[in-house]
């Protein structure tokens, strides 16, 4: 859920009253601009890179990058709040500011690759991570190297950083979800499927996941939804690509049959299932 910025500062205020009652109540009597202040420095900056949105908290940052360009937590801010509103590509010129400062990081380094790759600049992506070090061992830094290596068909490569991304993090659903996909595009069908169920077994509401996994079941013709937890309207969906890959297999009469499933689950009208079955009629 998106919080207006004036949302925020109301909260902010909220915080720094709290936070003055319970250090002081008669310092933040006497002194409540001073009071505030302090809770500006500790806790504004983390408000807007968590519950603002992030083109307001972007908005925050870059006026706040005017008034004291140097803070580096200012230009880290910005960077983030920029990449959060998908908006990477004007990030990349604040990146390089950043990585000039004294304080400058790995961590920021592999995050301006990150970047990179979300502005579609695999090269630049790939020079920046060559120059993390490697004993720089992040899930991050992993992820970003194994899209790398996917990109230029290196599988083994890819393979081995996927795995790698996935021992170092607690919540692997989106790095599976795209190391099934690498097996999906090189046509390991029943490598994909499994890595699909792996990453639905770590959070069940990532559709992705679920709408590859039937891709990879349809890929070797079997045209059964899995057993896995489904809403009424992603069982429709699910129903509409098992039946969209039938059709590209050339089981047309089995394609058919799944789109007027997908048609009769959907809990309203399925637009884009009806057009398809009109374009097989």
């Amino acid at each position: 859920m998106r919080t207006p910025l004036l949302n925020v500062v109301c909260l902010f205020g909220a915080v720094g009253l709290a936070a003055c009652s319970q250090t002081g109540g008669s310092f933040a009597k006497k002194n409540p601009e001073k009071a505030m202040n302090v809770v500006d420095a500790t806790n504004l900056n983390d408000i807007m890179l968590t519950i603002a949105d992030p083109n307001e908290a972007a908005s925050y940052f870059k006026t706040a990058l005017e008034k004291d360009p140097t803070r580096i937590e200012f230009q880290r801010g910005l960077t983030t709040s920029l990449v959060r509103a998908k908006r990477a590509t004007e990030a990349l010129p604040v990146f390089k500011k950043l990585l000039e400062h004294e304080e400058a990081t790995d961590e920021d380094r592999v995050n301006y690759a990150d970047a990179l790759i979300r502005s579609n600049d695999w090269k630049t992506a790939e020079a920046e991570l060559n120059k993390v070090p490697p004993t720089v061992e992040t899930f991050k830094r992993y992820r970003l190297e194994a899209m790398i290596a996917d990109s230029q068909k290196k599988w083994k490569k890819a393979d081995s950083f996927y795995e790698t991304a996935s021992e170092l993090t607690t919540q692997p659903a989106s790095v599976l979800n795209n190391w099934g996909y690498s097996k999906l595009t090189r046509g390991d069908y029943k490598a994909a499927e499994a890595l699909f169920m792996e990453a639905i077994s770590y959070d069940q509401k990532l559709f992705t996941a679920k709408n590859n996994l039937v891709l990879a079941r349809g890929s070797q013709r079997n045209y059964t939804l899995p057993l896995i937890q489904l809403t009424q309207q992603e069982r429709a969906h699910l129903l509409y690509t098992l039946g969209l890959t039938a059709i590209k297999k050339g089981d047309k009469a089995v394609g058919r049959g799944l789109i007027e499933d997908a048609i009769e689950t959907h809990p309203r009208h399925f637009e884009a299932a009806v057009r398809s079955l009109e374009a097989l009629s």
